[in-house]
């Protein structure tokens, strides 16, 4: 089961189709919510103090029969990550954050690092938007496809050093390199088979696929 979080983000950036194989269940925070209504996407459960919305907007999600989780303007987590933390409470496989870029940049870089809750669930995560999936990998080694949406994929330390990153299938291949915070070694590679591998000995990789 997969659970498709869409949060109040600019709507230009939220792709037009959702990963929806069947086995998926939506939650909408704040704006994300009308959204989703917008869309003819009724989502299991709503999250927010909804001070971004009109009161209308209000009262058509409250008609919506949607399973509200109300908040104070004033709290200690922000409502994407009241929505995470319900959401990894239901064991799904893999949580995916759209609506979540944009805007703000100190909200951009935090919704990026709440992608470590995944790491303490054994649960995969993302975050998805129209030129963009982002993804954080521990020390392992791992298969990548190509994809002609998604052409350019990067791999930056999210930890302030990674160790022993190779890379194969890829236009720029690298055998058992270092990176610490700030290199740009593996901005915008490219694969050039149709499947390519990455690994790394230590630290934490943030994987960055992109189409602009």
């Amino acid at each position: 089961m997969k659970v498709l979080i869409v949060s109040g983000g600019p709507e230009t950036l939220v792709p037009d189709h959702f990963l929806d194989d069947g086995s998926v269940r939506f939650v909408g925070v704040d704006a994300g919510v009308i959204y989703l209504l917008d869309r003819g996407i009724t989502p299991d459960a709503g999250f927010g103090d909804f001070d971004s919305i009109s009161e209308k907007e209000l009262e058509r999600i409250e008609h919506a029969g949607i399973h509200l989780h109300t908040f104070e303007k004033e709290k200690d987590k922000t409502d994407l990550e009241l929505a995470i933390d319900w959401a990894l409470e239901q064991k799904p496989r893999s949580v995916y954050l759209y609506g979540a870029t944009g805007g703000r940049l100190d909200h951009g870089i935090v919704n990026i690092q709440l992608l470590t809750k995944g790491f303490d669930n054994g649960v995969h995560m993302e975050v998805i938007d129209r030129n963009n999936r982002i993804f954080l990998k521990m020390p392992g080694s791992y298969s990548i496809w190509r994809d002609d949406h998604f052409p350019y994929v990067s791999f930056l330390p999210f930890s302030e050093h990674v160790t022993g990153i190779t890379l194969s299938g890829f236009k720029y291949s690298l055998e058992e390199a270092d990176m610490k915070w700030g290199s740009t070694l593996c901005i915008s590679n490219e694969l050039v088979t149709k499947k390519g591998t990455y690994s790394f000995s230590g630290g934490i990789i943030m994987v960055v696929r992109s189409n602009d």
